[in-house]
């Protein structure tokens, strides 16, 4: 006998799915200011309903689709399983940089179109992606920074070169993707020699301003 509550929660979370791939495409090439929950319903297939009982406002969709690009960027349980481990701290960083290559080689688009737009112009929403997404998986990072740096966790120096480590390696993403011309900045690399590459720089980075640190202090 079919489980009829199984299966409407399955359909709820497939359409749930639909809408905030949708969201995610209109708002990464047009911006939150110009994309309307009209367009979203009707790409979607769906009502207008629809989206206000998934995500209860054109705000509340927003806030789940910037927190999904995060998650897509980089999950919460990998970092948990990948800095839990026995692995060296440059291994730890290595595996790091493996999460961003990825999720941000990923066939869509979006969740990094997403997440720049909001860097760049802020809503009121990025305190919440903040305290959900990024605060929780930086404090998960800093460890092992601090490590490769010998600069203390708390030190506002070390929390300076979390952008440096994460940043190249979503602009060197986003460059092998771009249209001829800018694709050659990183050149013909293959997926394991461009993580290689990132984490040789990641890591020159922090040991050399461990050093600077500790000649200041």
């Amino acid at each position: 006998m079919m489980d009829m509550s199984r299966s409407i929660r399955a359909d709820g979370e497939a359409t749930r799915g639909r809408i905030l791939e949708v969201a995610g495409e209109f708002l990464a090439s047009k911006g939150l200011a110009d994309t309307t929950s009209k367009e979203i319903a009707e790409r979607a297939g769906v009502n207008m309903a629809s989206i206000n009982y998934h995500f209860g406002s054109r705000g509340g969709l927003y806030k789940a689709v910037l927190a999904e690009a995060h998650r897509r960027l980089i999950d919460r349980d990998d970092l948990d399983r990948l800095f839990a481990s026995n692995l060296p701290a440059h291994r730890k960083l290595h595996g790091l940089i493996g999460f961003l290559v990825d999720g941000g080689a990923g066939a869509a688009r979006w969740p990094i179109m997403v997440l720049g737009r909001e860097l760049l112009s802020p809503s009121p929403h990025l305190a919440s992606l903040q305290q959900e997404e990024i605060f929780p998986k930086l404090r998960i990072i800093l460890p092992v920074l601090h490590e490769i740096s010998t600069i203390p966790a708390d030190d506002p120096v070390l929390w300076r070169c979390l952008p440096c480590v994460v940043a190249p390696c979503i602009m060197t993403v986003l460059l092998s993707r771009a249209k001829p011309g800018l694709d050659q900045v990183s050149g013909p690399m293959s997926r394991d020699d461009l993580i290689d590459h990132l984490c040789r720089y990641a890591i020159g980075g922090l040991e050399a301003i461990g050093r600077a640190h500790g000649n200041e202090t």
